[in-house]
């Protein structure tokens, strides 16, 4: 039985940048999702996947110049996030060895990954936050008119890396989770069985892709609205 570990395994360094099989699964999908982006840039295809979240980002924020300026940073988010997950079912992701270690493993069930992204969204939505309402953002983690609002914005600051943290193990967890229950169900009944959870990984690839994007769009809404704060 294929054993899977917690962590990404190293496969090799270039100069001092240590290449991981998770990290060498990324940039193929990054460099796929680049190609396709250029290739079918017109198409009919990825204009109404833009334009059904372009839809979505505006209802959400009622504001349809607020979702022009955060698309591209949520529409990558979600590319990059479901197609990851995607990538890490295909026949080959997980088996195919390079001495002794998996080539490639489905780069959202490393917590780097995840972790990397969780802060790109904190602070992107940090940026935006300063950006739309200036220092009442700031005023919100460093209040120094009195010790209970100075308190307030530590726990403010807190509950920042709380999410940071709520984001990179919510993703990678059911992520992670979904490659052991596929291996385990493979290794039990192989052929046929696997297949209804595929489909179910499919779904929950989709979803943890949409809810990440999401959560990210209410907190920006969050930031950048002045009476949210």
């Amino acid at each position: 039985m294929h054993e899977i570990s917690l962590s990404a395994e190293k496969l090799f360094l270039i100069g001092s940048f240590n290449v991981t099989n998770a990290r060498l699964t990324s940039i193929i999908v990054s460099i796929l999702i680049v190609t396709f982006t250029i290739i079918f840039r017109r198409s009919r295809f990825l204009e109404t996947i833009i334009e059904f979240l372009y839809g979505l980002f505006s209802d959400v924020l009622e504001s349809r110049k607020l979702a022009r300026e955060f698309l591209p940073l949520l529409t990558t988010f979600f590319i990059f996030i479901v197609i990851n997950n995607w990538f890490g079912l295909l026949p080959g992701v997980g088996t195919i060895k390079y001495n002794d270690l998996p080539l490639l493993r489905s780069a959202n069930a490393d917590l780097s990954t995840t972790f990397a992204l969780a802060i790109i969204s904190i602070t992107a939505t940090a940026y935006y936050g300063i950006k739309h309402t200036k220092s009442i953002y700031i005023q919100k983690f460093f209040n120094f008119k009195n010790p209970i609002f100075f308190a307030v914005g530590l726990l403010e600051l807190l509950g920042e890396f709380s999410r940071m943290l709520s984001f990179s193990f919510r993703l990678f967890g059911n992520i992670f989770a979904g490659e052991i229950l596929l291996l385990v169900i493979a290794f039990l009944v192989p052929v046929i069985a696997p297949l209804p959870f595929i489909g179910l990984e499919i779904f929950v690839g989709l979803i943890q892709a949409l809810v990440f994007t999401m959560l990210t769009l209410v907190f920006l809404k969050i930031a950048t609205t002045k009476e949210g704060h």
